[in-house]
């Protein structure tokens, strides 16, 4: 992406590093979907933050002490033959002359090569996972090292802190790339809100977004939930396979990716066009938490300020309505609400929907800062059980946007799009 500035981002992580390191991140692997047919590629994040390279099967290491730091990129090879099948590929020429690589060299000759950068280095800097193949390959190149007497052993330090760390601060021209997944997400949600209706499927609305999301060349950053009647209480429902019944709502959490930035937006609205009395209490229980919520996302609060405001207000309004009794900060306290409300107010949205970046330091909410990106998703879900007033049962709400924090202004990029009961039936009545 020719506004991101990859460089820069390479710079500073070589500076924050010890001296006398290496930093090494491997691309992500392809993904088998069923025998031998891959899923759609799509690069790690923490790899393409740094360097843009969209390809499999490459591996990138800097080397903070080398003059200003120096980009050595490992990938695959030209070769027309695969590429008659698979697609063109870079090749280290390419990523040369495209991506800012100092010196490249094809994947295969990795094994000759990564051994004698690690040599001597005292710390090595490495995305920590589970069970993962290429960190044993590290090890075992270290071992080897040592074994011929030439090298020491280095300390293998988890890059994550350091370099997710990064990825929470937005810049402007990541904050409007989502802005860009965010409006092309909107206009899907508008379009299910005009389509929707009774005997319809819930797969017939997912349709909506995967056909906006492809018409503008992104793709759905997370499997959409369309959820209606009882399975709007399902937080991960993803069947999608029901019938639309008319007096039941309809929730749909759904986000695309473009550019390897997501979008995240749920919106909750009635199938025949028209909220029921006992729809509209809960509603706006949510909505005025929602609203609430978005309001504390500014510079210097913290990160639970959203959700501990959203909490008191679901706590208020379900005692409101009957189904919740006795004293709010009682109830509170004993976390009564989480009956109704049993999630987090928000994550953090990035390249991933719920992206990296620490949520506490040393045990305490992060203090919000500018440039960081949240969802603000409060929402009730009622069940159906004996003790629900039939009016309430298989009601299941949530209403969620971006926000970004900027002083004492948010600014929620998902600001277009109805929220309010009435303009989502006017919007609906003018389908």
């Amino acid at each position: 992406m020719p506004s991101m500035n990859f460089h820069k981002r390479r710079q500073q992580l070589m500076n924050m590093v010890e001296p006398n390191s290496l930093i090494i991140i491997p691309s992500a692997s392809p993904a088998i979907r069923s025998r031998d047919i891959e899923y759609r590629y799509r690069q790690n994040s923490d790899f393409y933050y740094l360097n843009g390279f969209p390809e499999p099967n490459s591996v990138m290491v800097l080397i903070p002490e080398r003059s200003e730091g120096e980009f050595v990129l490992f990938c695959q090879e030209r070769n027309q033959t695969k590429e008659q099948w698979d697609g063109e590929r870079v090749g280290p020429d390419g990523a040369m002359k495209n991506y800012g690589v100092d010196d490249a060299y094809p994947i295969d000759e990795i094994d000759d090569i990564l051994p004698t950068l690690l040599k001597n280095k005292e710390y090595i800097y490495y995305p920590m996972q589970r069970n993962d193949q290429f960190e044993l390959k590290i090890k075992a190149w270290i071992n080897n090292n040592m074994m011929q007497k030439k090298s020491i052993k280095p300390e293998i330090i988890s890059l994550d802190h350091l370099l997710h760390d990064m990825r929470l601060f937005k810049t402007k021209a990541e904050i409007s790339a989502m802005k860009r997944a965010a409006k092309i997400a909107v206009k899907a949600h508008e379009n299910a809100m005009k389509a929707a209706q009774p005997n319809m499927y819930e797969y017939e609305l997912e349709a909506e977004y995967i056909y906006e999301f492809k018409k503008s060349n992104a793709s759905h950053s997370y499997n959409p939930i369309v959820g209606s009647g009882i399975n709007a209480c399902i937080l991960h429902y993803v069947e999608n396979n029901k019938l639309l019944k008319d007096g039941d709502l309809v929730l749909i959490d759904a986000g695309c990716e473009l550019n390897y930035y997501a979008s995240d937006i749920t919106r909750t609205f009635p199938v025949n066009g028209r909220f029921s009395e006992a729809q509209l209490d809960i509603y706006n229980i949510v909505l005025e938490a929602q609203l609430s919520a978005i309001s504390e996302v500014k510079k210097g609060n913290h990160f639970n300020d959203p959700h501990r405001v959203a909490v008191r207000i679901i706590t208020q309004g379900l005692i409101d309505v009957g189904l919740l009794s006795g004293n709010i900060n009682q109830l509170i306290d004993i976390e009564a609400y989480r009956r109704f409300f049993m999630h987090r107010t928000g994550h953090w949205i990035g390249m991933d929907v719920h992206d990296v970046g620490d949520y506490k330091v040393d045990d305490e909410w992060r203090t919000l800062e500018n440039g960081m990106v949240t969802t603000i998703e409060p929402g009730i879900y009622i069940g159906s059980e004996s003790d629900i007033p039939i009016k309430y049962r298989n009601i299941g709400i949530r209403i969620e946007d971006m926000v970004v924090v900027n002083n004492e202004s948010p600014i929620v990029l998902s600001q277009s799009l109805v929220k309010n009961p009435t303009e989502i039936e006017v919007m609906m009545s003018n389908s």
